[in-house]
C-alpha cells in the first residue's frame, strides 16, 4: 500500500486515525484526528502528537517487531490487549486541554517502503458517562427505597415492643406505615413507567386524537383534588378540535403529571390554567404545532433549578416534595414522552410569579 492510498482511506473514516511510519513519525492524519489533537500533525514524531507512554510503547513495539520478523499475530511485550496484528488499550489521553477516556487500537499497516502502524482513537467518554449515570440511578433508587423501608422496620419493632398495648400509638404508626408503603408503590410504578417510555421512545405514535378533549378530561379528573386544596382548574382555547398524532395514555400521563404538580406546588395562587394555542409554524419542529401551557400563580422556581428539573430524582425541595408524595421521576417521564412525540417541553418560572410548563406537539401528517 502506498502513502497516497493510505491518506485517501483514512480521510474517509469518521473516527480519529493516525498513520505512523517506520521512523515513528506521523505521515497521515484525517480531519477527525486534527479536530481532536490539533493541526499540523503530519511529519512529526508520534510521541509529540499523542503523549501517552502505553500507546507510544505499543507503536514502538509493533514497528520493531514488524521490522525484525513480519507476523500476523501480536508480539509479546507490548501493553494493552493483544489482537491479530496489533494491540488495543483503554486509556485516558490529553486532547484539547481536557482528559478524554478513549479506546485506542494500534494495528500493523503493510506499506511498500517498510513497516508502519495505524493508530485509531475511539472516544469512550459516552460509555463512561452511561456507566456513571447507571451508578447514580441505582444509588438514587436504593436511597429512595431504603428511607421508607427503614422507617417501616422501626415502626414494626416498636409495635412489637413498647407500643404493643398502646392503641393510639398503634393507629398512628400504622397510618405512617401506610403512607410510606404508598410512597414506595408510587416509586415502583413510576420506575416501571419510565422504563416503558424509554423502551418506546424511538417508536413514534401514530394514533390520531383530539388533544383538546384529552386536556379537558385531565382537568375534569383532577378538579375534585384541586377543589379540596382550594384551587380552580381552568381550560382555555380548547373549544374546537385540536388534532395531533399521539399515544392517548401517555399524553394523559403528561398533562395529569403537570397539572397535579401545578396544584401541589403552585396552588397558593388559587388557580391553574391550561391554555391551548395553535402555532402556525414552529422552526424546530418544521411545521405547525399545538402548545399546551400549564400555568400556576404559586411561589415559582429559582432560575438555577430550571435546567435540571427533568433529571431523575432532582428536587427543588426534597422535604417538601416527599411530604407531598413526589417520587422525583414525574418530569423525567414527561420529558421522555414528549420526546417520543417529537415535541418540546419548555419551562419558565420566576420566584414569586408562578410557573409555566409548556408542551409543544407537532400537528402530524394529517392522517385520519
Amino acid at each position: 500500500m502506498d502513502v497516497g492510498l493510505v491518506q485517501q482511506v483514512i480521510a474517509a473514516l469518521p473516527v480519529p486515525v493516525l498513520a505512523v511510519d517506520a521512523e515513528a513519525r506521523v505521515f497521515a492524519a484525517n480531519r477527525a484526528a486534527t479536530g481532536l489533537l490539533g493541526d499540523r500533525l503530519t511529519d512529526r514524531p508520534f510521541v509529540t502528537v499523542l503523549r501517552h507512554p502505553t500507546i507510544v510503547q505499543a507503536v514502538d513495539t509493533l514497528l520493531d517487531s514488524r521490522a525484525a520478523a513480519p507476523s500476523d499475530g501480536a508480539q509479546d511485550g507490548a501493553p494493552g490487549r493483544a489482537e491479530a496484528g496489533g494491540y488495543r488499550s483503554r486509556v485516558v489521553i490529553s486532547a484539547r486541554g481536557r482528559d478524554l477516556p478513549a479506546e485506542i487500537t494500534v494495528s500493523a499497516l503493510p506499506m511498500q517502503n517498510g513497516p508502519a502502524v495505524l493508530v485509531v482513537i475511539e472516544d469512550s467518554s459516552g460509555i463512561e458517562e452511561a456507566v456513571q449515570l447507571r451508578r447514580d440511578f441505582v444509588a438514587n433508587v436504593s436511597h429512595e427505597l431504603r428511607t421508607p423501608l427503614t422507617a417501616m422496620i422501626g415502626f414494626i419493632e416498636t409495635l412489637r415492643g413498647p407500643a404493643r398495648d398502646d392503641p393510639a400509638a398503634r393507629d398512628r404508626f400504622l397510618s405512617i406505615m401506610e403512607t410510606e408503603a404508598a410512597r414506595m408503590n408510587r416509586l415502583v410504578l413510576d420506575l416501571l413507567s419510565l422504563s416503558r417510555v424509554e423502551s418506546e421512545e424511538r417508536r413514534r405514535p401514530s394514533e390520531r386524537l383530539d388533544l383538546g378533549r384529552l386536556v379537558r378530561a385531565v382537568a375534569e379528573t383532577l378538579s375534585q383534588t384541586a377543589h379540596a386544596q382550594g384551587v380552580t382548574i381552568r381550560v382555555e382555547g380548547a373549544d374546537g378540535p385540536v388534532p395531533v398524532e399521539g399515544d392517548a395514555d401517555q399524553l394523559t400521563q403528561v398533562f395529569h403529571n403537570l397539572v397535579e404538580n401545578a396544584v401541589k406546588y403552585g396552588g397558593a395562587g388559587g388557580e391553574v390554567i391550561l391554555r391551548i394555542a395553535a402555532i402556525a409554524h414552529d422552526a424546530s419542529l418544521r411545521g405547525p404545532a399545538w402548545a399546551v401551557a400549564v400555568i400556576d400563580r404559586g411561589e415559582g422556581i429559582d432560575e438555577r433549578h430550571l435546567p435540571r428539573l427533568t433529571e431523575r430524582f432532582y428536587r427543588v425541595d426534597d422535604d417538601r416534595s416527599r411530604q407531598k408524595g413526589g417520587t422525583g421521576l414525574g418530569l423525567a417521564i414527561v420529558k421522555h414522552i414528549v420526546s417520543r412525540h417529537r415535541g418540546k417541553l419548555r419551562i419558565e418560572s420566576q420566584p414569586g410569579e408562578g410557573s409555566c410548563f409548556t408542551v409543544i406537539l407537532p400537528v402530524g401528517s394529517g392522517r385520519g
